[in-house]
């Protein structure tokens, strides 16, 4: 699959309490890229800068071919089903059953990438994803494959895609420097859609000249090509502090981080929105192009190039259309345009005109999902980042498989070209009732100095053991004790403070008030461990440092917040 709109330097973390005590797990500090140095690049256009960095241009060519196989297994799943079953719920099963898998997998498959060395990881999702395409390959030769068993398989391919696309969202950063990483998303994106202009035109001459297995069969080829070149990447070393987060944990501290950041969930809605819209077109595209306009196979692979065309054209003018326009704009420009494509298409009585809509879609599809993936890798801190875009694609294919499922029940009940211009007028309307989420962070406003941000003791040497083994949650605290006058702007602060602990981990957070003493304030927010502490201090930002520091400065003058950790003890 592509590197989806997808470097990490070791160090430690300052101690709470001042000691140097190592970060746990997840506790490294992780930059955008690792510190790299190139000769000086020779004059080339804005657009392809990110191909200076030799590891993500041989992977972006690797996916790229891979990606191309998979358009011509997609392309050809999607025509035999048109033979073996042609009613437009099981043509658009075709589309659900590639897309569920990522819906059901992608958080804990996010939360894998984390944990585990992403290098090795992807290789094996690259050889799960070619042997399910050669047991496809070889029952559609022996004609021994249904209409369920090519959505099984087809699912089993999708379990494939479900690994990759958060860890390669997370592996980008680590191949481009940072001042590349926009750039090199569109490239994945433009990528992506440049083999979606190929890779379905090649399905259907493979199609009428050999038949569905040998689509299946350079599938596989293509994504072993994918694995070879996944083995020659040099990934740099990545070197644990302590030990990494069970599964079950580095889930659910990603769900946490996702919910307790706007801009995160701001992005995932929008996206939501936009997919679900978007998705009518993927699963009812065969039945279009087979009963309304009466054409073959090769017509159905230049229609889905035609959108991947409009892709690639509208990849070289996204840079330009950056400087001009927000991202929030930028989405409901595209969703708008999408929405009228799709419309455009269902009341298409010609290839023609159907032609140009799909022109139109690739165009618009591209910009919104290159926007919306670029934002949310933007969002996401190093730590989490994996999860993060695991589960913005949970929620974009799980939208992508309702859409689709909806749209073949709506095709086969009212008919085709009425779903489509519903999904397209909802395009239109969602995306402008959502304009006002946000797609970035706010920039940040001046803040006290870091100094001021209240610190624990260091723990007693004579507890130290026991924390480090005792699997038991700690308690931390602040204590404030702020002039009543400022009391509003002070709770506005801690509701700030509220995200920054959650963000890093916390389980639960709770700021109570002294009903005897009305000054006084005492923050409390559990972690499950001392080792989860520690990467607590690790994943806080500069800016998460500052917000706590400026919820500080609210503190009495000539006194200073008091905190305090507890540890829970088994009695």
């Amino acid at each position: 699959m592509s590197i989806p709109p997808r470097s990490t330097t070791l160090g430690t973390a300052p101690h709470p309490g001042g000691q140097p005590e190592r970060a746990a797990g997840h506790g490294r500090s992780e930059t955008l890229s690792p510190l790299r140095s190139f000769p000086p690049p020779m004059p080339a256009p804005t657009a392809f800068v990110p191909f200076r960095n030799p590891a993500f241009r041989m992977l972006w060519v690797a996916t790229l071919i891979s990606n191309i196989g998979g358009w011509v297994q997609s392309t050809g799943a999607a025509w035999l089903m048109t033979s073996l079953s042609p009613s437009p719920v099981m043509v658009s099963l075709v589309q659900v059953a590639s897309m569920l898998p990522v819906f059901l997998l992608a958080l804990p498959a996010g939360a894998l990438a984390d944990i585990m060395d992403r290098r090795r990881f992807l290789i094996g999702t690259q050889i799960w994803i070619c042997a399910m395409a050669l047991l496809l390959c070889v029952l559609t030769a022996a004609g021994a494959l249904g209409p369920w068993g090519l959505l099984a398989l087809t699912f089993c391919i999708g379990i494939g895609a479900a690994a990759n696309f958060p860890a390669f969202g997370a592996t980008t950063p680590e191949l481009v420097v940072r001042e590349d990483l926009v750039q090199a998303i569109v490239l994945n994106a433009m990528g992506f859609n440049l083999s979606r202009a190929i890779g379905p035109a090649l399905g259907g001459i493979v199609l009428g000249w050999a038949g569905a297995e040998v689509a299946f069969a350079l599938n596989a080829a293509c994504f072993l090509y994918l694995t070879g070149a996944l083995f020659l990447w040099k990934r740099q070393p990545q070197t644990d502090l302590a030990p990494r987060e069970g599964l079950v944990d580095a889930m659910g501290s990603g769900v946490r981080y996702v919910l307790a950041s706007p801009v995160m969930r701001g992005i995932i809605i929008r996206a939501t929105f936009s997919f679900f819209a978007g998705s009518a077109v993927w699963g009812l595209l065969p039945i279009i192009v087979r009963f309304r306009l009466g054409l073959g196979p090769s017509a159905f692979g230049l229609m889905l190039g035609a959108m991947g065309v409009g892709a690639v054209a509208a990849s070289f003018g996204l840079p330009a259309l950056r400087n001009r326009l927000s991202r929030s704009n930028i989405v409901v420009a595209c969703s708008c345009m999408m929405g009228i494509s799709i419309v455009l298409l269902g009341l298409s009585p010609h290839w023609l005109p159907a032609g140009m809509a799909m022109l139109l879609y690739g165009a618009s599809w591209l910009g919104m999902t290159s926007t919306l993936s670029a934002a949310s890798q933007f969002a996401a801190r190093p730590w989490v980042r994996a999860r993060a875009i695991g589960l913005f694609q949970v929620a974009t294919f799980g939208a992508m498989v309702l859409g689709s499922t909806l749209g073949g029940i709506g095709g086969s009940l009212i008919g085709v070209p009425q779903t489509l211009v519903i999904f397209g007028v909802a395009s239109i309307l969602l995306s402008v009732l959502s304009r006002r989420l946000p797609l970035e962070a706010a920039p940040p406003e001046p803040v006290p100095a870091r100094l001021v941000e209240p610190m624990p003791e260091a723990p007693a040497p004579e507890i130290m053991p026991t924390l480090r083994t005792l699997d038991a949650r700690l308690l931390e605290s602040v204590r404030y004790s702020v002039p009543p006058h400022s009391r509003d702007a002070f709770l506005k602060a801690m509701a700030e403070v509220r995200g920054v602990r959650l963000r890093a981990g916390a389980i639960i957070w709770r700021l109570y008030e002294d009903v005897a003493h009305p000054e006084r304030y005492i923050e409390l927010w559990a972690v499950r461990s001392w080792t989860d502490h520690l990467r607590e201090q690790s994943r806080l930002s500069e800016q998460d440092h500052a917000l706590l520091a400026r919820a500080a400065a609210f503190q009495q003058p000539g006194t200073a917040p008091e905190a305090e950790r507890f540890v829970q003890l088994p009695v």
